[in-house]
């Protein structure tokens, strides 16, 4: 059964113009077309749905286009992924700390920030751990 390209771009929340980008750069491919309209296998929501999730995590469409294969079963680079994840756990841990010291700065009773002994030791050691801040 095919799915037409509107109808694949209905399900899956993303623009024709999007498909056809994709289906351009090689992500995607319509295996038949009804008159001018492209026409796609029901699987192609999966792929999509595999794009969208590596797009959020940070993976370029080059970078996502290196992983899929053109065609066939999905088997995506568990080393990239597991190094993007590493790296997405990095940020998570900076994000943390910076919101630690945002609300330490935000509740600081001292009358100038910069007289708070904490939000000193804070701006001179910006590793230090998010329980000191």
């Amino acid at each position: 059964m095919f799915l037409d390209i509107s109808e694949v771009a209905q399900r899956s929340g993303m623009a024709a113009s999007t498909l056809r980008y994709y289906e351009k750069r090689g992500l995607i491919e319509a295996l038949a077309r009804k008159g001018i309209r492209r026409q796609f296998e029901a699987s192609v929501l999966d792929r999509l749905s595999i794009i969208r999730l590596a797009q959020t995590a940070g993976f370029s469409l080059d970078e996502i286009q290196e992983m899929l294969p053109g065609t066939g079963p999905i088997d995506l680079s568990r080393d990239k992924l597991r190094g993007r994840a590493d790296e997405i756990d990095a940020q998570i841990a900076e994000l943390t700390r910076l919101s630690a010291l945002l609300r330490h700065i935000a509740k600081c009773s001292a009358p100038h920030h910069s007289t708070c002994p904490k939000f000193r030791k804070l701006l001179d050691d910006p590793k230090q751990a998010v329980d000191d801040a």
